[in-house]
C-alpha cells in the first residue's frame, strides 16, 4: 500500500509541476501575442505613416509649349534650323536638274563613252545628295530632341514649383499618349504653370 501510494502522490506531483510549466508556458505566448497586437495596432494607428488624401494635378505640356515665351522661342529656334536645313537640300535639288537637263541638252552629240561618264557623275551625285538629305533629316530630329527634352526639364522642375506651392503630392501629364486616361478640369494646373514660366523664362 505505502508503495502505491508512493507511485500515486509522485504522478500527482509530476502532473501537478507538468500543470504549472504549461500555464507559464501558456501566460508567456499570451504576453508575446499581446505585445504584437499592440506593437501592430501602433502602426496602423499612427496617421503620419500614410496620408489620408492625395492631391493630384494634371498638365499640358502641348499648351505649356504653345502658350509661354519659352516655349514659343524653342518653336521659332527649331523652325528656323528646319529651314535651313531644307535650303541646303533645295540647292542640291537645284544642281541635280541642271546637270539632267545639260545631259539631255547634250545628249544628242556626246560619244558612247562621254554619256556613260556623265550618267555615271549623275548617279555619284543622286547618291551624295540621297545620303545628305539623310544626315540634314537627323540633324533636325537631334536638334529637336535636345531643345524639347530641355524645355521638358523645365516642366518638370517648375512643376515641383507649382505643386508645392498649391500642395499637390501628384502632377500628372495630361498630354496625348500620357498616363492620364481621364481628369477633371478642376484639377488642371497648367495655368499656374504657364504663369510660372512667364515669370522664371520672361
Amino acid at each position: 500500500m505505502r508503495r502505491g501510494c508512493g507511485k500515486g502522490i509522485g504522478r500527482m506531483r509530476g502532473l501537478a509541476d507538468w500543470r504549472m510549466a504549461r500555464g507559464a508556458g501558456w501566460n508567456a505566448w499570451c504576453l508575446a501575442l499581446l505585445t504584437v497586437i499592440l506593437l501592430v495596432g501602433g502602426c496602423r494607428s499612427n496617421p503620419s505613416t500614410v496620408p489620408t488624401s492625395t492631391r493630384v494635378g494634371v498638365v499640358d505640356p502641348q499648351r505649356i509649349l504653345g502658350e509661354t515665351n519659352a516655349g514659343k522661342r524653342a518653336k521659332d529656334m527649331l523652325a528656323s534650323f528646319a529651314k535651313n536645313r531644307q535650303a541646303l537640300i533645295e540647292l542640291e535639288e537645284k544642281e541635280l536638274r541642271r546637270m539632267e537637263e545639260d545631259f539631255v541638252k547634250q545628249g544628242s552629240v556626246l560619244s558612247a563613252t562621254a554619256k556613260r561618264e556623265r550618267e555615271e557623275q549623275f548617279r555619284r551625285r543622286m547618291a551624295e545628295y540621297q545620303q545628305k538629305v539623310t544626315d540634314l533629316n537627323r540633324e533636325v530630329q537631334d536638334k529637336q530632341k535636345e531643345v524639347l527634352d530641355g524645355f521638358r526639364d523645365k516642366i518638370e522642375a517648375l512643376s515641383a514649383k507649382v505643386a508645392k506651392r498649391l500642395e499637390l503630392q501628384v502632377i500628372l501629364d495630361r498630354g496625348r499618349g500620357g498616363p492620364t486616361l481621364y481628369f477633371d478640369e478642376a484639377v488642371d494646373v497648367s495655368s499656374q504653370l504657364i504663369e510660372e514660366f512667364n515669370k522664371t523664362y520672361p
